[in-house]
């Protein structure tokens, strides 16, 4: 009688060690399903931020045309590229001789001046407007800007604008930023009439040169004269950074950004070289000397290489920036001082103004040699080479995105 007991007594011990193994098991599955759906939220805030992040990269600065390719800033560049707004344009290279108080206009074909264009006093660039239509000389001494159609090649009626030493555009469209170098002003204003928005006073002296960050939030300007370099915030229209370059006498004066969006190269003519900066750190930059007295950097139609002019030693380095290294530098013939300038639509050929030198170099982009030796007015400088690829214009002699 008592096995029947004993039986079901241990029957009922085993039913009851299931029963609390199972419910220890549904414990852990529990667990265990909450951890993967922790895990499954991380990863969805974590893919939704950085999906936000890129989004908002590629929109960049309100109202700025999105980056075509993340990775370069100049994919809208390519050789023939060309916006409906200019395809019928004619080809010119627009000189402006800053000692004659002229413009030359050249044709790229024959090599020769088809045109000289009285402007104002002391003009010292030829620059793009944003929207492709316009090309503004500015007159530094003479206080103006003078206007040239590109389509006709005729100047129209110059605009009063105070001490117009370089002209840039916001990556928008939405102002136009006059470099007024000996007032010690950024002057915004509106990018057609020019009418005056806000000046943004600085310490630094000589404004001259910038180029925009990837995004089009901010931009890096080099002042010449005391050796210095700003940063602002394109939005806000304000210098949120400054700093002295590590070189006694530095001199910085173009700036262009890299493809990738991550550094920004200075020219210097006192450092021999090009300052490299994290512009979005702006931290103490590193100098890459080129040659004697640094001057315009000008990109490739492929993104590869950059045009480095040495104005002070008649030469040409090029920079590769798949290597980040210098891999090249072609020498003048006959020496010389290249300046400013830009390159052809098709990217075959460079084209420098000879600053000190009354002239103008073209030289092939393959092989470094020299095309042509032009002469022109006196004291030429910020040439620019017209229509060049491009969906807008930043600005100086040509920076197009």
């Amino acid at each position: 009688m008592q096995r029947p007991l004993v039986q079901r007594a241990l029957l009922a011990a085993a039913v009851l060690a299931a029963v609390a193994a199972c419910g220890s098991g549904t414990g852990t599955d529990e667990q265990e399903r909450r951890i993967r759906a922790d895990r499954a939220d991380r990863a969805a805030a974590e893919a939704a931020e950085r999906k936000k992040k890129q989004r908002s990269e590629a929109q960049g600065l309100h109202g700025m045309p999105p980056v075509l390719d993340p990775k370069d800033v100049y994919a809208a560049d390519r050789p023939g590229r060309l916006s409906p707004v200019v395809k019928d344009f004619p080809s010119r290279v627009y000189v402006p001789n800053s000692e004659s108080d002229t413009v030359s206009v050249i044709d790229p074909k024959t090599y020769e001046i088809i045109e000289t264009i009285p402007v104002g006093r002391q003009p010292q660039h030829v620059v793009p407007s944003w929207d492709l239509k316009t090309l503004w000389v500015n007159n530094n001494r003479g206080h103006t800007l003078t206007p040239i159609d590109p389509a006709t090649g005729k100047a129209g009626k110059p605009v009063e604008v105070h001490d117009p030493y370089n002209l840039y555009f916001t990556p928008n469209g939405k102002y136009a930023v006059v470099m007024a170098s000996l007032d010690r002003e950024l002057v915004f204003r509106d990018p057609h009439t020019m009418k005056r928005v806000k000046t943004e006073p600085v310490s630094c002296y000589g404004v001259n040169h910038a180029d925009f960050s990837l995004d089009g939030r901010y931009f890096i300007v080099s002042c010449e004269f005391s050796g210095e370099l700003l940063k602002v915030d394109t939005e806000k229209m304000k210098v949120v950074g400054q700093q002295k370059l590590p070189f006694e006498g530095a001199m910085p004066q173009d700036v262009k950004i890299s493809p990738d969006g991550k550094r920004f190269y200075i020219a210097d003519m006192m450092a021999d070289g090009m300052w490299v900066l994290d512009g979005d750190t702006f931290a103490e930059p590193k100098l890459l000397p080129t040659g004697k007295g640094t001057h315009g950097l000008y990109v490739g139609r492929d993104s590869r290489e950059m045009y480095v002019s040495n104005r002070g030693e008649g030469t040409v380095s090029v920079f590769d920036f798949t290597r980040n290294a210098l891999t090249k530098k072609w020498h003048l013939p006959d020496g010389g001082s290249p300046d400013m300038g830009g390159v052809s639509a098709d990217g075959k050929v460079l084209w420098l103004s000879g600053r000190y030198d009354s002239e103008v170099y073209a030289i092939d982009t393959r092989t470094g040699k020299q095309l042509a030796r032009i002469p022109v007015g006196s004291g030429p400088h910020g040439l620019a080479v017209y229509p060049q690829p491009g969906r807008y214009s930043l600005g100086h002699t040509g920076i197009f995105r």
